[in-house]
């Protein structure tokens, strides 16, 4: 078991999961509350753990062939009605700008909730032939959805994301690029974030609004309920032919091109925190941590201050003179507090390793290294730990997803009956993999009855001839139940 560690005042996850998460979030800091209700101030950390994965994603992204674009904040109102199945999905979401400038606006403007609508109609005049396609589009911005209930990145009112638009002449192209934003999605969260993910297919009544079919990455926390990481949509023609986009195909045939969305978003940084944390904060995976080793001196008088910062510098230019080693990030905390104060400081933080270097060490070249996931300690001689810094960072990031990947295994169970759904869920909770006959009825049932919901179907729940559980009618295969975020 993990050694007690200096943070204390945060509440405990076995006490209250969403009080321990409030407080990380707040304490670490990450982000803080708004005036505007629903709204979240990202602060530096906090923002820093976004950029990582933001790059990341941004990199991937850009390996598929895609290009980032920006489109205008604001979209009239009739171009959001054009698809009536969206408007309908995403109208008691939708905040409206009816007044500018002291006047009433002629045509009332929705601060966007996605882009597909203001999109669409842009692209009408771009695409004429099927040499135009594909057109590969990605945006970084800012959306609005106007929720009822928020928690800090979970679901807030305002959220920063990446949507990826595209169109392609054929559905199998479009399909082919729904599988690979969802590549980059699974990439991003298992490789970078160390959070294992269950790839499959919303069921009709999940899928976003307007799309043809949705396929998502789905996640479990520390407190076994699901989080969406992310969706990737078949959008058909549905959207083309609502804006009028046509093009001339290579039969001299003029068609409408299929389109497709994918979304990622600020919500990732609160799966980090639920996925990894402890009762003293944050653990966060090496690859996106703003600080993977900080390094805390240790002294009382002045000559032992100058002989901790030559054995310090001495490390880092040891550290530096690799390729793999000057691309670690290191901090020296050379703050006027105690090293108490530092632990406390940098463990809620979730630093990956601390590196503690007082006169002692200096005599023996050697710092104390404290791995910060289980707390324990190592006296390691200072060239050494230079050279073995980045392996021993990839080990870590390794063992947090293997951690986490054990979790949710030890946690999915599969019943039969509803009555065994029912007691699962008021358990200990988890992902519960049930046969179901495909109605939307029997869907809905269980989540008014238990607010538990279709995850998804996942793509490697294998062909398992059976009975649903609510109805006792044929079911095909297993899909993921469980109560989220």
């Amino acid at each position: 078991m993990p050694k007690e560690g200096f943070v204390t005042s945060i509440t405990r996850q076995s006490e209250d999961f969403s009080g321990w998460y409030n407080d990380v979030v707040l304490k670490a800091q990450l982000a803080d509350y708004s005036p505007v209700r629903g709204c979240m101030i990202i602060r530096p950390y906090g923002y820093a753990i976004w950029e990582s994965m933001q790059g990341e994603l941004d990199r991937h992204i850009k390996a598929t062939g895609h290009e980032n674009v920006y489109f205008p904040l604001f979209v009239p109102r009739s171009l959001l009605e054009k698809e009536a199945e969206h408007v309908e999905g995403f109208n008691p979401q939708v905040a409206w700008v009816t007044h500018a400038g002291g006047k009433a606006l002629d045509e009332w403007l929705a601060i966007r909730p996605t882009s597909e609508a203001i999109i669409a109609d842009s692209v009408k005049d771009w695409i004429q032939s099927y040499r135009d396609l594909p057109l590969l589009m990605n945006l970084w911005n800012n959306v609005v959805r106007w929720e009822m209930r928020t928690r800090l990145f979970l679901r807030t009112t305002e959220f920063l994301w990446q949507e990826a638009h595209t169109f392609h002449a054929t559905q199998e192209e479009a399909a082919e690029e729904v599988a690979t934003g969802l590549e980059c999605y699974r990439a991003v969260s298992e490789d970078w974030l160390a959070i294992p993910v269950i790839k499959g297919r919303k069921t009709d009544s999940e899928k976003f609004p307007g799309a043809d079919w949705t396929w998502s990455i789905e996640t479990m926390m520390r407190d076994r309920k699901a989080l969406q990481a992310g969706t990737s949509h078949m959008l058909g023609q549905n959207f083309a032919r609502a804006a009028g986009i046509e093009f001339l195909d290579r039969d001299n045939v003029r068609k409408n091109p299929f389109g497709t969305s994918w979304g990622y978003t600020t919500r990732m940084v609160g799966a980090t925190v639920m996925v990894h944390g402890d009762d003293s904060g944050l653990v966060l995976p090496p690859n996106a941590a703003p600080v993977q080793v900080v390094i805390v001196p240790i002294f009382r008088k002045d000559e032992e201050r100058a002989a901790v910062a030559e054995a310090i510098d001495r490390f880092q230019a040891a550290l530096a003179g690799t390729p793999e080693g000057k691309a670690v990030r290191v901090k020296v905390d050379w703050r006027d507090e105690s090293p108490g104060f530092k632990y406390n400081h940098w463990e809620l933080r979730g630093v990956p390793f601390r590196m503690e270097v007082g006169p002692r060490d200096v005599a023996a070249n050697q710092a104390m290294l404290v791995k910060r996931v289980d707390r324990s300690k190592e006296a390691v001689p200072l060239d050494r730990l230079a050279a073995e810094l980045p392996a021993r960072l990839k080990a870590y990031q390794a063992e947090l997803f293997g951690r986490a990947l054990e979790f949710r295994e030890s946690n999915t169970f599969h019943v039969d009956t509803y009555q065994q759904l029912k007691d699962g869920l008021d358990g200990t909770g988890g992902f519960f993999m049930a046969p179901w006959c495909g109605d939307a009825k029997c869907e809905k049932q269980v989540n008014d009855e238990t607010g538990a919901t279709i995850r998804c179907i996942p793509f490697d729940s294998p062909d398992e001839k059976g009975k649903c559980m609510v109805c006792g009618r044929e079911s095909e295969r297993r899909v993921l139940f469980a109560r989220a975020y």
